[in-house]
C-alpha cells in the first residue's frame, strides 16, 4: 500500500510538473557567467555543474511527462497565462551554451546548444501563436497576460546572443549566421514594444492584488537586458568590413534604449515586490517562479558589464558588481527553497499560484 501511495504522488508530481523549471537553468547559467566575467571565477565554476544537471533533469521530466501526460502538457502550452512558459526551454539551452562558451571555450557543444534553441523557438513561436488565435475560448486581457509573456522575448534574444558567440568560429556560414542572429535581434526588440504594451495597459487601468504580481514580472527587465547584451555583441562580434557593419550605429542607439528602459524597471519592480510581500503580507514562499526573478538580475549586471567595456563606460562596471551581489544572494534562497521542496517531494506542483 505505501508502495502504491508513492507511486500516486509521483505520477501526480509528473503530471503537474511545471516546465518553467528551466528557467533554473537560465538563472544559474547567468549568474555564473556574470561572475566569471567579474572575476568570481570560483563562484562561476561551481553553479556550472548545476547548469548542467538542472537542464538534464528538467529535460528527462519534461519528455517523461510529455509521454505519459500529453493532454496535459497541451493544454498548458495552449493556455494563455502558461503557454509562455515553454519558452524557457529554448533560453535555457542557449544560456548554458553561452556558459559553455566563457568556461570552456565548447564551442561545438554550444553549437549543438544553439541548434537545438533554434528548433525549438521555431516549432514553439508558431504553435504558440496559433494555438492562442484560434483557441475558441479565449481570456480577458487582465487575466491572460503577464509577465511570462516576455519569456518570448528573452528565448528569440538568446538565440541571437549565443549565435553571434558561435558565429565567431565558424568559416563557410559566418555571413549567414550573423544576419540571422541581427534578424533575431530586430525580432525581438518588436515582439518586446508589443507585449510589454500589453503588460503596462493590464498592470496600470486593472486592479493587481498581491498574488497577481508574481516573480515572472521581473522578466519585464530581464527582457530589456538580454536586449542588450544581444546588442552589444551583435557590435563586438561584426567586423568592420563587413556589410552588416551599417547597422550598427543602429543596434548601438537600441542598445542603449534597452538599457535605460531595463535600469528603469529595476527600481520599481524592487518596490512592487516590498509592496507584495511587506505591505500586502503575501507570503514569501518558494515556488520554481522565482528563478524568473534570480535571471532578470543576473542578466542586468551581465549586460551591464558588457555594456559599459564596449563602450567604454568602466563606471557603470560599479552597478554590474552591486546587482550580481543581489542576483546572487536571490539564487541562493531560491536553491535552498528548491532543495527544501525536493526533500519533500513536491516538485513542481502548484507553480502556477
Amino acid at each position: 500500500m505505501k508502495g502504491t501511495g508513492r507511486n500516486s504522488h509521483l505520477e501526480r508530481v509528473i503530471a503537474d510538473f511545471y516546465p518553467g523549471y528551466f528557467a533554473f537553468v537560465m538563472a544559474t547559467g547567468i549568474v555564473s557567467v556574470a561572475t566569471y566575467e567579474l572575476g568570481l571565477v570560483g563562484v562561476a565554476w561551481s553553479l556550472f555543474p548545476l547548469s548542467i544537471a538542472g537542464y538534464v533533469a528538467t529535460w528527462g521530466l519534461t519528455l517523461v511527462r510529455l509521454l505519459r501526460h500529453p493532454h496535459r502538457v497541451t493544454a498548458d502550452f495552449g493556455d494563455h497565462r502558461r503557454g509562455g512558459v515553454f519558452f524557457t526551454v529554448v533560453a535555457a539551452s542557449c544560456v548554458l551554451g553561452m556558459q559553455v562558451v566563457i568556461l570552456t571555450q565548447g564551442f561545438a557543444v554550444a553549437t549543438v546548444l544553439w541548434f537545438i534553441g533554434v528548433v525549438l523557438w521555431f516549432c514553439l513561436t508558431y504553435m504558440f501563436f496559433t494555438a492562442a488565435t484560434v483557441r475558441t475560448v479565449k481570456p480577458s486581457l487582465e487575466t491572460g497576460i503577464s509577465g511570462s509573456w516576455l519569456n518570448i522575448v528573452v528565448a528569440t534574444q538568446s538565440v541571437s546572443v549565443l549565435g553571434m558567440a558561435v558565429a565567431s568560429r565558424q568559416t563557410a556560414w559566418v555571413m549567414p549566421i550573423q544576419f540571422f542572429s541581427l534578424s533575431m535581434y530586430l525580432l525581438g526588440c518588436m515582439l518586446y514594444l508589443l507585449i510589454i504594451t500589453l503588460i503596462l495597459y493590464r498592470i496600470l487601468f486593472f486592479t493587481m492584488h498581491a498574488k497577481e504580481f508574481p516573480p515572472p514580472y521581473w522578466i519585464d527587465m530581464g527582457a530589456e537586458a538580454i536586449t542588450a547584451l544581444a546588442g552589444t555583441m551583435l557590435i563586438s562580434h561584426v567586423p568592420p568590413a563587413s556589410v552588416l557593419h551599417g547597422f550598427v550605429p543602429f543596434v548601438t542607439g537600441f542598445t542603449l534604449f534597452f538599457w535605460v528602459t531595463g535600469t528603469w524597471w529595476l527600481p520599481l519592480l524592487t518596490i512592487l515586490t516590498v509592496w507584495r510581500h511587506v505591505w500586502k503580507h503575501y507570503p514569501l514562499e518558494y515556488t520554481p517562479r522565482y528563478s524568473s526573478l534570480v535571471f532578470p538580475l543576473g542578466m542586468y549586471s551581465t549586460c551591464t558589464f558588457n555594456m559599459a567595456r564596449e563602450f567604454d563606460l568602466d563606471f557603470l562596471i560599479i552597478i554590474s558588481r552591486c546587482v550580481i551581489c543581489l542576483a546572487l544572494l536571490a539564487w541562493l534562497v531560491t536553491f535552498i527553497g528548491m532543495i527544501k521542496t525536493l526533500r519533500h517531494g513536491h516538485l513542481g506542483l502548484d507553480a502556477y499560484t
